[in-house]
């Protein structure tokens, strides 16, 4: 037996131990805390607002923590600010790539970054002397597409990409602060925290990955999807994560306990999930899929209670 073989074995058999360990604490299922809690009624989503502007598809779009305003990213080559209140747009940002595959909003409000098949986080600040939204920084040390982008502040910005890293950017010198290496595959999205101390990233190793920003560390791996990883995103409270995967299922992973805790599937559900949310309760997780449905489910008693 090669010596490869052996090292896959011992991987295999940690793994086990893991999985092992795991259970032996687990004193409680989901299902058996939540049985006398009763399903969330029938929720019927209906259009409030439709932005309408750009001339390709949009491949991206972001919050402010304001939740009035929103910055859309789409291959026609231009990034939107758009007031949802009124359905003006604030701000029309032509890029100099129109293969653009994420945008992020930042938290103060001031800045907007984007980035795709160019390799680069492009960083504009909207709120220039003159009024103008200009490029402000291009960080650009990956050698994989950017797959998604989270401003920490409007200092610090985490990126992922297809050559499997993350990393922490300082924006005002355009270097790298820190590179997360660890997963096997393209990562292909990423969360912050509430607290802004650990991002949490999902990858086509199947796997999502809790990291320490500060400590530049993986603390938890998560496993248990068939397929790529393409949405993660916190619980509101910051003591678990859900995601989303290529294998038609999310998934609910509690920090805590360091446990899966739930599956969200369904028979009739055949397609990949490409985006997920979770209510500002945590009730409630919204997932968009690749048949262009979204789906809502009761996040405790994992039924789907609208679409």
């Amino acid at each position: 037996m090669g010596e490869m073989e052996q090292l896959r074995k011992e991987a295999e058999r940690l793994k086990d131990d893991i999985t092992a360990a795991r259970k032996a604490v687990q004193d409680a299922t989901l299902q058996d805390t939540v049985s006398g809690t009763a399903v969330v009624g029938r929720v019927q989503l209906k259009t409030r607002k439709t932005l309408r502007g750009h001339l390709a598809k949009i491949y991206a779009m972001h919050w402010s923590t304001d939740s009035k305003l929103c910055v859309s990213a789409s291959q026609d080559g231009k990034l939107i600010v758009w007031d949802s209140y009124t359905t003006n747009k604030v701000n029309a940002i032509p890029l100099k790539s129109s293969w653009v595959m994420t945008c992020s909003y930042a938290p103060s409000g001031n800045m907007v970054a984007c980035g795709g098949l160019d390799n680069m986080c492009s960083i504009y600040n909207l709120k220039g002397k003159d009024g103008n939204v200009k490029v402000m920084r291009e960080l650009a040390a990956h050698t994989g597409y950017l797959s998604c982008c989270r401003f920490l502040s409007d200092a610090e910005i985490i990126t992922s990409s297809g050559d499997c890293t993350c990393v922490l950017w300082d924006i005002e010198t355009g270097t790298q602060k820190t590179v997360f290496i660890g997963h096997m595959g393209d990562c292909m999205s990423l969360a912050v925290s509430p607290d802004f101390k650990t991002f949490i990233s999902g990858a086509c190793d199947f796997t999502a990955k809790l990291w320490d920003i500060r400590e530049g560390q993986c603390r938890q791996t998560f496993s248990g999807h068939e397929s790529d990883i393409n949405a993660i995103a916190f619980f509101p409270n910051g003591n678990a994560v859900i995601t989303g995967s290529d294998d038609a299922t999310c998934k609910l992973y509690d920090l805590r306990s360091d446990q899966e805790m739930i599956t969200y599937q369904d028979s009739s559900i055949m397609c990949g999930v490409t985006s997920i949310a979770p209510s500002f309760s945590g009730r409630l997780i919204l997932a968009g899929y690749d048949d262009f449905n979204c789906n809502i489910w009761d996040s405790l008693k994992a039924e789907r209670v609208g679409e």
